[in-house]
């Protein structure tokens, strides 16, 4: 067998694959017999209805990929069709015929999203050269989706993916410490994946095989954080049944995570001070002590230093919980790892819905990069989670997320509601909107802004309505 003959073979093998079954949208019979005819010496098969309504059917269910159309059609014209094929599945490859060929009516039906525009009578080589190159940007979409596979697979680490040079810092840092730290404070906003980094120092701890206890200490009031944490006796307060041991002697030999440390109060502040000092507790209505031998991963969102300064967190607290220091980034601050998060969120929820959704469209990639994302990496996962279990098509598109992120990048019109206003007052206003971020942090807020620290300290004291309104302390 010749080699063009394997070549051959391959590319019906690869177009048999990608394009299951083609439509044929038209009702001349003899258009529909002459495309049928050359399909089947392509290799491919097809079927042909005049009801546009049987086509989209197809669409929805996956079952066809590419449509031959003809632009005018009783009832629907070609062009209103192909808008209501897109809009099913973006992904779908409309391939629009016309007796009537123009420049002016191709390049009309490009815009409206055909993929190509053939007059009729269809010639073969035209056509067979077209569905080459539909053959070659599937095989083309095929390699990218297995390179993304590898690339989520090099890049995930204990579960979190990132390649932003934010994300390797945070990864460089926590293998360096994993197998010798006793105290991690992780800080970030919330839905930054905070408890991820802390599940990844456990497992890469000495004591991975200990266990690993969960505590949300925003969630709970005093007493029963102390009775969670320390455990206690029967009798020590009503309800006290029995006698139950705290997270400390549950986890012991293993790790203790306290998120949202930030949020105790000073008394419990103290009695944790005594677990990091001394490895000690005592359940709730007892006198025994019991010596206990963990690894603390302390969390939140609170700048911990500005409630130092505030009275509001015990200073010996803080030093002890900051030994090591962990700041995880926002997604607003590594938006580089949007795409990579997607298509590891889209993996995810493909397997647990038992779906094939391949990925997103270009309008909708382009929605999730300008949304600003507050919830950080948690509200990504959420909003695709829910796109995806509603997506009827292959692609999740724009109409498929919330509505706050649909809007995020439309806005108003170019130029609505704009002034002009001095240079000066726009810098001003975005520096003061950066120290707010900041909670007055001069040292982040210039990070973020990518100045020095000085520059920043002199724009303060030249500017003091700055100073004002950020509400400023250094660090």
């Amino acid at each position: 067998m010749h080699s063009t003959q394997i070549k051959e073979l391959m590319r019906q093998a690869l177009l048999k694959t990608d394009f299951l079954t083609i439509a044929i949208l038209d009702d001349d019979k003899s258009t529909v017999a002459a495309l049928r005819d050359m399909l089947e010496e392509f290799g491919l098969a097809a079927m042909a209805t005049s009801d546009p309504h049987e086509v989209l059917e197809q669409i929805g269910t996956g079952k066809t990929r590419v449509v031959l159309c003809d632009i005018h059609m009783p009832g629907k014209g070609g062009l209103a069709f192909l808008e209501q094929a897109l809009s099913q599945d973006p992904g779908v490859c409309v391939i629009v015929m016309t007796e009537a060929y123009s420049i002016e009516s191709a390049i009309e039906a490009i815009k409206h999203g055909a993929y190509d525009y053939l007059s009729k009578p269809i010639d073969p080589l035209r056509l067979r050269k077209t569905l080459d190159d539909l053959a070659a940007q599937f095989e083309q979409r095929r390699r990218v989706r297995e390179l993304e596979e590898k690339l989520l697979s090099n890049l995930e680490f204990h579960g979190i993916v990132g390649r932003s040079p934010a994300m390797l810092e945070v990864f460089d840092l926590a293998r360096k410490i994993a197998r010798h730290f006793t105290n991690v404070l992780l800080t970030g906003q919330t839905g930054t994946g905070k408890e991820l980094i802390a599940k990844a120092l456990h497992q890469m701890s000495p004591v991975s095989s200990g266990r690993f206890a969960v505590c949300n200490c925003s969630a709970m009031v005093d007493t029963l954080l102390e009775s969670q944490l320390f455990g206690h006796i029967r009798g020590a307060f009503t309800g006290a049944i029995d006698t139950r041991p705290g997270l400390f002697e549950y986890a012991n030999g293993g790790t203790v995570f306290l998120d949202e440390v930030g949020d105790t109060s000073l008394a419990m502040q103290a009695k944790l001070l005594r677990v990091i000092q001394n490895r000690e507790i005592q359940r709730v209505g007892s006198p025994e002590v019991h010596h206990i031998d963990i690894r603390l991963i302390a969390a939140t969102n609170r700048d911990l230093a500005a409630e130092v300064a505030a009275g509001r967190f015990r200073e010996d607290l803080f030093y002890r919980l900051n030994t090591i220091h962990i700041r995880v980034p926002s997604l607003g601050e590594r938006l580089e790892d949007v795409p990579l998060l997607v298509a590891f969120f889209v993996k995810k929820y493909n397997q647990e819905y038992h779906k094939k959704v391949e990925g997103l469209t270009r309008r909708a990639q382009t929605a999730l990069l300008q949304y600003a994302w507050p919830g950080n990496v948690r509200e990504l996962e959420n909003v695709l989670s829910g796109a995806l279990l509603v997506a009827e098509s292959d692609f999740i598109d724009v109409d498929d997320l919330p509505g706050q992120i649909n809007q995020s990048g439309t806005g108003g019109k170019p130029g609505e509601g704009w002034r002009p206003v001095p240079l000066q007052d726009v810098r001003n206003e975005h520096i003061r909107r950066v120290l707010e971020m900041c909670k007055g942090n001069r040292v982040r807020a210039s990070q973020m802004l990518g100045i020095g620290r000085t520059s920043l300290y002199r724009y303060l004291r030249g500017e003091g309505q700055i100073n004002a309104q950020g509400g400023v302390h250094g660090t």
